[in-house]
């Protein structure tokens, strides 16, 4: 009798979902909601409604984004089996606050935080820009001390801030997993691991350099 060679079958790792990143970020305890998202064929650039879109898959769904981003699991799972490509959006100035900033800057900081041993929290990449996690100033008191992120969020505006973007209150990101326009994606350089946000004036500070 000829023997059989046994043939070892690989598991293939399985990608993770974009329903399960979602509720990843919302264990963390950061409120999401549905972004639009890129078309890929057909006359329109976004999935969204507006015609000729000024920022195709860039921008929330919903013009009440800010009131219904949330953590619920169960309205986030909704949300995302509706739409399965749906983009990522988190609200900024809420958990935390993002440094945005040009790719080689981003990149060259990063290494140089690395290498102090310093502390830069979750980064990310989003195309030819670099995005830092750091912790939020909350809600101060006096509103005086307080500024909002208008320029950031609007697209006809966020163009004029080629330098350095500090998304806070009133303002939100695209998060990894999301779709680009071209085929990039959103994606993590350091992903979230759970520990404490890093001081924003201490990352400001390689910034700056």
């Amino acid at each position: 009798m000829v023997g059989v060679p046994l043939v070892r079958r690989t598991r293939k790792r399985s990608r993770p979902t974009r329903i399960g990143t979602v509720l990843d970020y919302a264990a963390l305890g950061w409120p999401v909601v549905p972004g639009a998202y890129p078309l890929r064929h057909g006359p329109r650039a976004c999935s969204c409604d507006r015609v000729g879109c000024p920022d195709p898959g860039v921008h929330p769904l919903s013009p009440a984004w800010s009131i219904q981003a949330t953590t619920d699991a169960a309205q986030l799972t909704r949300w995302w089996q509706a739409d399965p490509e749906a983009n990522v959006i988190l609200p900024t100035g809420r958990v935390f606050d993002i440094f945005d900033v040009p790719l080689d800057a981003g990149l060259s900081a990063l290494t140089r935080i690395d290498e102090a041993g310093a502390d830069h929290g979750p980064v990310a990449a989003h195309g030819d820009r670099v995005l830092f996690w750091v912790a939020t100033r909350g809600n101060p008191e006096d509103e005086d001390e307080w500024w909002s992120c208008h320029l950031d969020t609007g697209p006809a505006t966020i163009d004029d801030n080629p330098g350095l973007r500090w998304h806070c209150r009133d303002s939100y990101v695209l998060a990894p997993p999301s779709a680009l326009v071209g085929g990039q994606s959103v994606s993590w350089l350091r992903p979230p691991d759970g520990r404490p946000l890093p001081d924003p004036v201490r990352v400001l500070e390689w910034l700056a350099d």
